[in-house]
């Protein structure tokens, strides 16, 4: 093993939060093994001490700040 990462895969709304179910935006791969996946609020609330845990944080909080596309009325 050459202790590079595995490239890690977008989130998607199937992916839910282990701290209360909703959908996660932030995957946290552990330096002990496995992950840990967090919506934005449980991240920001437990943030720093899985920093210091983690080996890999995939942060798409960004993605929260997204405006989706309106569809025109040609399209509907």
């Amino acid at each position: 093993m050459t202790g590079a990462l595995a490239p890690t895969k977008p989130l998607t709304a199937a992916d839910r939060c282990d701290r209360c179910g909703a959908q996660a935006y932030v995957r946290v791969r552990l330096s002990a093994g496995g992950e840990l996946l967090f919506c934005g609020h449980h991240m920001r609330q437990h943030g720093d001490s899985l920093r210091k845990l983690a080996v890999e944080v995939q942060d798409e909080t960004a993605r929260l700040r997204e405006t989706p596309a309106v569809a025109s009325n040609d399209e509907r």
